[in-house]
């Protein structure tokens, strides 16, 4: 069985005085809590599903329901992770890079689908049937490149422009591993890839750091083991399978788990090989799980595990055969309420919830609105 994440997508002196004192205080304050316009010249993200907003155009309604009324290319029912964080730092939805746009304020790289790994480390397995585009991590970063000219200007000019801009890189390695366990291929040999997507991440960081980047975020890859794909699909009846606080399949997760593990290791050595660069990662991991132990503390009554747009009779709402935007799909009454969009994807407010919690912590550390990251 194949499946991508792209499946579910389609004046007086004293006046005076006063004025100079005032404005020496105010610019005093901008320097140690700059506003975000002041902050960044621009933002740049590169990734997968989780936050392609418009490179690939595969959905059509209900995706984009909850927000724009219509469907976008986003994996979901609104605005994305990366949708906010550009709205809360004072920029606009960043425009995807395969279309014309101005991109001097920023550009979306992310591919849906897409993964860290190029064709042939597929083909040489027999998995490149099952890569449903063509956009690893290196060659989005290829695009970037191509298009800087445009942006910045020349080498050194863009360096400068490029060092008080904003990186978002990922997150990658979700569809690594999905090209191979949608295969059959067992999960000791998908386990085996990790070392080979973790080096191919720390290159491109490299990349970019090369040319110009110094403040990168890097996320982690979420618990698939808590999405409706997984456990309705790899469902087994073995309770010991499953986390007894998430419902959540382990065996995935641990997969997901020692892929940040290593990942949060080659940063760490980034860091100290480049210590002028602020290289930060961003928990998914972390803070799905802490929904999922507790979705209503987030506001989700709906559940963390229950898909909304699609169908299933089971307890995860999935079924292959009534896929979100398929034939016999159901949306839920309140989307707001789910975690969970489509089986993979997850809801706009699940998304609001992320992003908060890498604006403000604590799930990136120091957290994007934190003075300390400017």
């Amino acid at each position: 069985m194949y499946l991508s994440r792209a499946f579910l997508c389609t004046g007086s002196p004293v006046a005076m005085n006063s004025f100079t004192f005032g404005h020496l205080l105010f610019f005093f304050i901008l320097l140690l809590h700059p506003s975000s316009s002041q902050r960044y010249n621009a933002l740049f993200n590169f990734g997968d599903s989780m936050s392609d907003t418009g490179n690939v155009q595969i959905s059509t309604l209900p995706y984009g329901m909850t927000f724009f009324g219509n469907a976008t290319g986003r994996c979901s029912d609104g605005r994305l992770v990366i949708d906010f964080i550009a709205q809360e730092l004072g920029f606009p939805l960043l425009p995807p890079s395969q279309e014309e746009h101005d991109f001097r304020r920023g550009a979306n790289f992310a591919v849906i689908a897409a993964t860290t790994l190029g064709f042939d480390f597929f083909d040489e397995r027999g998995l490149s049937k099952g890569l449903w585009v063509n956009a690893s991590l290196r060659l989005q970063i290829d695009r970037f490149e191509r298009l800087l000219p445009s942006v910045c200007g020349a080498a050194r000019e863009c360096k400068e422009f490029l060092g008080k801009s904003l990186f978002i890189v990922g997150e990658f390695g979700g569809n690594d591993y999905s090209t191979a366990l949608f295969f059959a291929r067992p999960i000791d040999e998908v386990s085996a890839f990790v070392p080979d997507v973790i080096d191919a991440l720390k290159h491109g960081v490299e990349r970019l750091i090369a040319l110009g980047a110094a403040d990168l975020v890097v996320p982690g890859v979420l618990p698939v083991g808590c999405f409706p794909l997984y456990l309705a699909n790899y469902h087994t009846p073995n309770p010991e399978d499953y986390g007894p606080r998430t419902g959540c399949a382990r065996r995935y997760n641990a997969l997901s788990w020692l892929h940040n593990t290593l990942l949060r290791r080659a940063l760490e050595q980034l860091r100290r090989k480049y210590p002028g660069v602020a290289i930060r990662y961003a928990d998914y991991y972390s803070q799905v799980i802490n929904i999922a132990i507790d979705p209503v503390k987030y506001g989700f009554t709906g559940g963390a595990l229950r898909t909304c747009c699609g169908g299933g009779d089971n307890i995860y709402n999935f079924d292959q055969k009534r896929r979100c935007n398929e034939k016999n799909y159901t949306v839920c009454t309140d989307v707001s309420t789910y975690v969970n969009w489509d089986g993979i994807h997850m809801t706009e407010a699940a998304h609001r919830v992320i992003a908060n919690g890498w604006l403000h912590g604590p799930y990136v550390d120091p957290p994007l609105l934190s003075s300390s990251s400017s």
